[in-house]
């Protein structure tokens, strides 16, 4: 009978984590856990103190920071991997699983389907004849080495890409492997883990290779399994649902997707939306029921291209998804700086980046040319933004993957944090408070078109006080609202005073927000 070692990635929501191991590990199945070293300590250790007592449950003896596109991702999972072939040593699967993901079947099936047949199941397409990748970089993900966090080190990742580019420093992939690429949800046998584990011993070459490609859980255990497999033994197909929009974003599962789910041909499905308790509780409990009938007929992907064109294809007018979406999602916490002068909070951002791993968006409301991920079209314009301003971004933190954003707004946006503050998500501000002479006044007037190069110097004596006062006057609007968790740097202050406030916005140590507020020539003009 097959025994599951589940390796789980996860970040955040300790109690969601703590129920998925007891749901999963209750039927006899064992889960080793990596628990990204970026989180906060309290929820590692409430983790820890929840399920160190669970003999099936054991964790990754070394915990390092992931970011997306990282080699740091199938570090974290080769150290989850190593934990649970020490500890479990009668499991006969290793599934790989993240903290949104949640069982669609029965112990009982899941058991019986393994043991069905004897082989590896993992999405592993050939690199460069599939059409697995859709747009953007390719062959650029290998030849070149790719030393920067795309998203939150975007000018580092694209200088060094182009450098590289124009100095034509190629590398030559392993000439013993064919690069094959796929889904990073795969269920492998505890024999080609072993063979895995003994293979990245044996070749640091292909070690230091994928440590710096691109994205490499979609590359790394795909060509290896290819590599020590024989072909016969591996399924190219992942065990875990899991569909993408046509903005290129994962669907997320609700409480009426119940049974939907029930009836597609896997085990598992990601994304399970973190407010579908009713859905969470109802899969929870089936995968203890041994009674559980299950009749596939896999529409699931079909059932949902329908339903997306009739929605778009042929009718103008009709609604899309982010007209009827009106909530950013109440387990989500949106960070919003607002700062006049927009030169100082692209530094403060460009200074946290290398702090926190929160992902940072600047002046997306403010900025036509603000840089943005592909959204779907919505992103295009100002206008269009503004007047989907909550889908926006809620598009953007499931682009990043993540349930803490921090987006910067200029002070006379005042309408703009009364509908954030209003939402159902947590959100904070953090207020800049800038001292501004003469010259920079002047410098804005004419960068908003109050004045230009031939403006006569009565004129602009003449703009200047008002100039003055509707920058007075956005700052007293924004403390007239009494938004709550707000919070104030001020110019004036020391490095040490300003500290306290942003590491209370951040939520990070004082040391950490010390060294953010020290950002040589913050406040400079």
């Amino acid at each position: 009978m097959a025994k599951i070692a589940f390796i789980l990635l996860c970040h955040k929501d300790p109690e969601a984590i703590i129920q998925q191991a007891e749901q999963l590990t209750a039927m006899g199945d064992c889960m080793a856990i990596h628990f990204d070293a970026r989180a906060k300590p309290e929820h590692y250790q409430k983790i820890r103190a929840a399920l160190d007592g669970n003999p099936n449950v054991t964790f990754a003896k070394k915990r390092i920071k992931c970011g997306w596109g990282e080699w740091s991702l199938v570090e974290a999972t080769l150290y989850a991997v190593e934990a649970a072939v020490d500890a479990f040593p009668r499991c006969t699967h290793f599934y790989m699983l993240s903290g949104d993901c949640m069982a669609i079947k029965s112990a009982k099936y899941a058991h019986e389907f393994l043991d069905a047949e004897d082989v590896d199941y993992v999405e592993s397409f050939d690199y460069f004849e599939s059409d697995w990748i859709k747009t953007g970089m390719k062959e650029e993900r290998l030849i070149y080495r790719h030393w920067f966090n795309e998203r939150t080190q975007k000018w580092r990742f694209y200088t060094s890409f182009e450098l590289q580019k124009r100095f034509n420093l190629t590398r030559e992939v392993p000439a013993d492997l064919q690069i094959m690429i796929g889904s990073q949800w795969w269920c492998l046998r505890r024999r080609t883990i072993e063979w895995i584990l003994d293979f990245t011993r044996q070749r640091p070459d292909v070690m230091r290779f994928f440590r710096t490609t691109w994205i490499p859980d979609e590359t790394f255990f795909q060509t290896l399994v290819r590599h020590l497999v024989p072909e016969t033994e591996i399924r190219t197909r992942t065990l875990t649902f899991l569909m993408f929009s046509d903005y290129g974003m994962p669907v997320t599962f609700y409480n009426d997707h119940y049974e939907m789910l029930l009836n597609q041909d896997f085990l598992f499905a990601r994304k399970i939306s973190p407010g579908a308790k009713d859905l969470k509780q109802k899969l929870g409990v089936l995968y203890a029921n041994d009674d559980a009938d299950f009749s596939i007929s896999n529409e699931g992907r079909s059932l949902f291209r329908f339903l997306v064109d009739r929605g778009r294809n042929g009718r103008r007018f009709a609604p899309r998804f982010w007209e009827t979406e009106s909530s950013l999602g109440p387990e989500r916490e949106l960070l919003i700086v607002t700062c006049k002068k927009w030169h100082v909070a692209k530094r403060l951002l460009d200074k946290a980046r290398q702090v926190t791993n929160i992902p940072m968006i600047e002046y997306v409301f403010d900025e036509e040319g603000t840089p943005l991920p592909d959204l779907g079209g919505i992103q295009r314009s100002l206008a269009k933004r503004t007047r989907h301003r909550r889908a926006v971004v809620r598009l953007l933190f499931e682009y990043y993957e993540t349930d803490r954003l921090i987006l910067c707004l200029d002070p006379g946006n005042i309408e703009l944090m009364q509908d954030f503050f209003s939402d159902r998500s947590k959100t904070k501000m953090l207020e800049i408070d800038c001292e501004f002479t003469d010259d920079y006044l002047i410098g804005h007037a004419k960068r908003v078109g109050l004045a230009g190069e031939r403006t006569t110097q009565e004129t602009i004596d003449n703009l200047l006080p008002t100039i003055r006062g509707d920058v007075i006057f956005e700052s007293d609007r924004i403390r007239d609202a009494n938004f709550p968790a707000t919070f104030r740097m001020r110019q004036k202050n020391s490095a040490a005073e300003n500290a306290e406030p942003l590491a209370e916005f951040l939520d990070i140590p004082l040391d950490k927000a010390q060294e953010i507020a020290e950002t040589p020539y913050l406040f400079v003009d």
